[in-house]
Parts: structure tokens; C-alpha cells; sequence
């Protein structure tokens, strides 16, 4: 997926998990606080790519990550998610919880976005087994991730009453 396609499914993952309440701790936080959580978590899987939006702006972290896991590597797994959970409360204890509810929907919903692709992700890593369900097809080029996320923003829209 595209940075556009992660960050439209940031945003669309975060919208539904708030709507359907499934957190309570994103329908007591403001969206202007919420968002931008949500965004940068939907990045930060790509941190280990240099030419990623979030690799560009942070090469001094990026790239030792990319030596060191590659792309779709380690970042890509349920482990770099378990440790980014633990790192969370361990460092920023008195941060709220739907601050980092978000955070972390964003960088599951990247997960998810990945796991779309053909490609697909190496869930269990350090295991080399990649997982996929090859929705989107890259050969098709961007349009069909954007289809994708404007179609969840679209559901979300719906559901709060916009679109009727």
C-alpha cells in the first residue's frame, strides 16, 4: 500500500472503532486529538523503509531499521506491536488512553492494509511465514487501496447519519 492508502485507512479504521464503541476511550477523546495519533501509527510500520514518508523524514532511524529487518520485516508483526504497546506504557504512563488507543489502531489498520496485498506480512516474525489475503493487487496501482479507504470512510460517514 501507498502512504495515502495507509493513512486514509488510519483514519477510516479509527472513525469505526470510535463509532461502533468499541474502545471507550475514543468516544471520550476529541477527533483533532485522536487523528493524528491515528495517522502517525498508520506510518510507523513503514519507518523501516527509507523512501516511506516517515523513512524520509527520520533516515537516522530508518535506515540502521531497514539494515537491520528490511522492509515488511520485524515492524510488519505482531511482536513490533506487542513491544510498542509495552514501550507505550512503560515511557508515557500518564499519556491518555485514547491517545494511545489510536496509535495503535493506526498501526494495526497498516498492518491490516498490508495484509491485503499480495505480498502480505510476516505476522509471527521472527518466523519467515508471511500471511495474506490478496485483495489489492498492485498492478492495479494505487486506485483500488484509495476505493478501499474512501469506501470506509463512506461506511463511517453513513453510520453517523452524514450520508443520509
Amino acid at each position: 500500500m501507498t502512504a495515502r492508502g495507509h493513512l486514509l485507512f488510519a483514519v477510516g479504521c479509527t472513525l469505526l472503532v470510535r463509532h461502533t464503541e468499541l474502545l471507550p476511550s475514543l468516544t471520550t477523546t476529541p477527533l483533532w486529538q485522536l487523528l493524528p495519533l491515528a495517522l502517525l501509527g498508520g506510518l510507523l510500520p513503514d519507518l523501516d523503509h527509507p523512501r516511506s514518508l516517515l523513512g524520509q523524514w527520520l533516515p537516522f532511524l530508518s535506515r540502521p531499521l531497514a539494515r537491520l529487518c528490511g522492509h515488511r520485516g520485524f515492524t510488519h508483526s505482531l511482536l513490533a506491536t506487542g513491544l510498542g504497546i509495552w514501550g507505550l506504557q512503560a515511557s508515557l504512563p500518564g499519556m491518555p488512553d485514547g491517545l494511545k488507543d489510536a496509535l495503535l489502531i493506526g498501526y494495526l489498520s497498516h498492518l491490516l492494509g498490508d495484509l491485503l496485498t499480495p505480498a502480505g506480512i510476516p505476522l509471527l516474525w521472527p518466523l519467515r511465514r508471511r500471511f495474506a489475503l490478496p485483495l489489492l493487487q498492485p498492478r492495479h496501482g494505487p486506485l483500488p487501496e484509495t476505493l478501499v479507504g474512501l469506501a470506509l470512510l463512506a461506511i463511517n460517514g453513513w453510520w453517523r447519519g452524514w450520508l443520509q
